[in-house]
């Protein structure tokens, strides 16, 4: 089904810069760039694959330069950025852009009318560019120059790199000494190889530029695909990465099998989510791409890449979009799998917060995403009924995590006097609100921080509630937990004098009243700390007040001096912004969640909330990536998009509150 499309003829150039698309696989690999084809990110790529997958990420092939020749003339159909120009200029011939199954580009040249295709294989690194001739007026050359970048997808290439190359048939095979026990294979059957190695030389990239990032790179054209096109009929152009042996014993690429597969993909993944109306359909295939494979000791696990494109899985994240990604999808087994991931690679009583992005080693320098997980263990439960999953391989990590959190882990977290879970300290970052630079952390959320006792006491809560209705041990005990930390709460957090939740509450009794969106948590989770009814719609009123915008939550009230309304420049500037106001667009969930329960759910309040979300659906299909959602927007209009163009909770509390507003959890 078609997921976006813009036409670019007449637009400017600066204005289809900002838009770009993204297709991804179960691998955690992509393939991305803007709406006209040039790079403007060191991540955009037409191929970014991974070997070991979501282990060591590889930029393989940057771009491809693709040119028709006629009567004479170069009729360019790329175009890429240098320091003094843009050059080719293949945007000038650009009609429409259109976003599916695949990235799809209509150029209309004078000798023939021209559709670009770009497809990703779900199951493999390989991309696919399809060229087909609609209407060949005059038989005209085409040039297909790949360019190679081969490097950690996180870094730039200069020309210095070691590239060795060998002939195939249909095309040439490229190997780095940088990057072992892999290779890049290109082909095109349609056309001749003709063996060129060149550098091309200071491609810009201007998001990095913005970022005081390094943004000049040198890439690898190793030759030319050439060929004369006289009727209407395809070209297809194709590269793979992987181990050499492996791609030894693969089919050769089949554009059209490629094509049915991703096509049965779609209409299978919107028969799961039910999804009726296009805005449903168009959101769970947007789920879809943050879901991914990685392997295990017992083979492979589902996994959640937490954004696109430079994020692999972390912990937090992956369960706060799992009750929106999978489970309002229709996905309950891949659930049940990410959260027997995560449980598997637990340590100390603590989840995973993130695996390392090339070794895959487990972090776990956070303190609620093993709260997230309890709470996501019981959205599963309560979606699927399976008591056997949660009694045999999730209850066991849960009394891991609340005996560990009760007595005392890592990073100084453990159970106060009252009850309250203490983390952290001046040197740690451990909620969601974690920029740090050069040392200096710009959210210092140490000691006890509003949303984790809240979570805290959901997870007391909810699991005294599985144990009653099992008829399992310390349900009592659970239960005692609970009351004291409900006690506590109330007393500790609430600010009489302003209206709200503290922030919050450090180790030596001072408070932090920083009017932020983490209180919204203590009205709107399902065991919510018992706040009086007046007190949870005042924090509903100057959240909505303070901190809501057609997009989101800011991070801090603009009133707030230390309130930064625009996200950009340096990566201290970014990071320091990063919490100070920044927009995030998943707390609209959590927010949208508040509003309908201190309201009861009314029909006025289920119209005043569905309105809250249409300009965050209109930026789905419309702005920065389109099909998907942004990491951050800036706090001040027009709230323009920065951080990760794709993100995971962005898409998934979208989904979660669809599913409340259409009367289910």
């Amino acid at each position: 089904m078609e997921i976006a499309r813009v036409a670019t003829k007449g637009c400017k150039l600066e204005d289809l810069l900002a838009r770009e698309w993204l297709l991804t696989n179960r691998r955690g690999s992509f393939t991305s760039s803007t709406i006209v084809g040039c790079n403007v990110s060191g991540y955009h790529g037409l191929l970014v694959g991974s070997p070991d997958p979501l282990v060591s990420r590889v930029m393989a092939l940057s771009n491809c330069l693709e040119t028709v020749l006629w009567n004479g003339q170069a009729l360019e159909l790329s175009t890429c950025e240098f320091s003094d120009r843009f050059a080719p200029t293949g945007h000038q011939c650009l009609h429409e852009f259109r976003r599916d199954i695949g990235a799809r580009f209509s150029y209309r040249l004078a000798p023939v009318d021209l559709a670009k295709a770009v497809y990703l294989d779900h199951d493999s690194d390989t991309v696919v560019v399809e060229y087909l001739f609609e209407d060949v007026r005059e038989p005209f050359d085409l040039t297909l120059r790949p360019l190679v970048a081969f490097r950690d997808f996180h870094l730039l290439q200069k020309s210095d790199a070691p590239f060795i190359q060998k002939p195939m048939q249909g095309g040439v095979i490229v190997r780095h000494d940088l990057v072992m026990g892999c290779e890049l294979r290109l082909g095109c059957p349609n056309l001749r190889f003709e063996s060129d190695p060149q550098w091309w030389f200071d491609f810009i990239y201007r998001v990095n530029k913005a970022r005081g990032l390094h943004h000049v790179e040198d890439l690898w054209a190793p030759g030319a695909f050439k060929g004369r096109i006289e009727r209407a009929g395809s070209v297809v152009f194709w590269a793979r990465l992987g181990d050499p042996a492996e791609l030894a014993g693969m089919p050769p690429v089949d554009v059209a099998a490629i094509q049915r597969d991703l096509l049965d993909r779609q209409t299978e993944l919107i028969r799961l989510a039910g999804a009726k109306d296009e805005t449903a359909k168009v959101l769970c295939l947007a789920a879809d791409q943050f879901v991914a494979k990685r392997a295990g000791l017992q083979g492979e696990h589902t996994t959640v890449v937490a954004g696109f494109p430079w994020f692999a899985d972390w912990g937090r994240d992956t369960f706060v979009s799992l009750p929106g990604l999978l489970l309002a999808t229709g996905r309950q087994e891949e659930a049940g799998s990410v959260l027997r991931t995560f449980a598997a690679a637990a340590d100390g009583g603590m989840i995973p917060n993130r695996f390392d992005d090339r070794t895959g080693e487990a972090h776990f320098n956070s303190v609620d995403a093993s709260l997230w997980f309890i709470h996501a263990a019981f959205e599963y439960l309560d979606v699927t009924g399976d008591v056997a999953t949660m009694s045999s391989e999730l209850l066991p990590t849960i009394r891991w995590i609340i005996d560990s959190y009760q007595a005392g882990t890592w990073f100084g977290i453990h159970a106060d006097t009252d009850g309250l879970i203490m983390a952290g300290d001046a040197s740690t970052q451990l909620t969601w609100m974690d920029a740090m630079c050069d040392g200096i952390a710009f959210t210092p959320r140490y000691g006890k921080a509003v949303e984790i006792n809240a979570l805290w006491y959901n997870a007391l809560r909810r699991v005294q509630q599985f144990c009653e209705r099992q008829s399992l041990p310390d349900a009592d005990r659970y239960a005692a937990m609970a009351e004291q930390v409900g006690r506590s709460f109330g007393p500790l957090f609430w600010n009489a004098e302003r209206g709200y939740l503290n922030d919050t509450v450090l180790p030596d009794g001072a408070i932090d009243a920083s009017l932020r969106p983490n209180q919204v948590f203590a009205v709107s989770l399902p065991f919510a700390p018992p706040l009086p009814r007046e007190q949870q719609q005042a924090i509903v009123d100057v959240v909505e007040r303070e901190l809501l915008t057609p997009y989101g939550l800011r991070t801090l009230s603009r009133r707030d001096p230390f309130y930064k309304g625009r996200y950009g420049g340096s990566t201290r500037c970014r990071d320091e912004a990063y919490h100070q106001g920044t927009v995030w667009p998943f707390l609209m969930g959590p927010f949208v969640e508040a509003y309908l329960k201190v309201n009861e759910f009314s029909d006025p309040s289920r119209r005043r909330a569905t309105e809250l979300i249409q300009p965050l659906l209109r930026h789905l299909t419309q702005d920065a990536c389109l099909g998907s959602i942004s990491e951050i927007l800036d706090g001040d209009p027009p709230h323009r998009p920065g951080g990760c163009p794709a993100q995971a909770w962005s898409v998934a509390e979208l989904l979660r509150v669809r599913r409340l507003l259409a009367g289910s959890r």
